[in-house]
């Protein structure tokens, strides 16, 4: 299940979380975000109850991309025990996020 993160959430879902998190930083007026868009629904299928996959729309949560120096989007960002461990940027292929998700995944 793909997730959506909020301010009002972040905390909990993301830097609480007892599970490694893939967070997406997106905007809906995006062209590569919306290519990246299925393929991040895929992953969140894939890896339900091992990976928490999310979006985060950076129009909505400003505060969160700057807190997170999201430059460019799409930014991808991996969260490990509260730590952020990896940032990918701009639309990439499936493979390499899936790369740096078993670098962080138990299986």
């Amino acid at each position: 299940m793909e997730h959506k993160f909020t301010t009002a959430d972040f905390e909990k879902e993301v830097l609480e979380a007892d599970i490694p998190v893939l967070v997406d930083f997106y905007a809906d007026w995006c062209g590569p975000c919306k290519m990246m868009a299925p393929i991040v629904a895929q992953l969140a299928e894939e890896y339900d109850g091992k990976i928490k996959v999310g979006k985060c729309n950076i129009d909505d949560e400003d505060g969160l991309a700057r807190m997170y120096r999201v430059m460019s989007i799409p930014t991808f960002k991996i969260f490990v025990d509260g730590k952020d461990v990896a940032t990918i940027v701009g639309a990439v292929q499936k493979e390499q996020l899936v790369e740096e998700l078993k670098k962080v995944s138990v299986s």
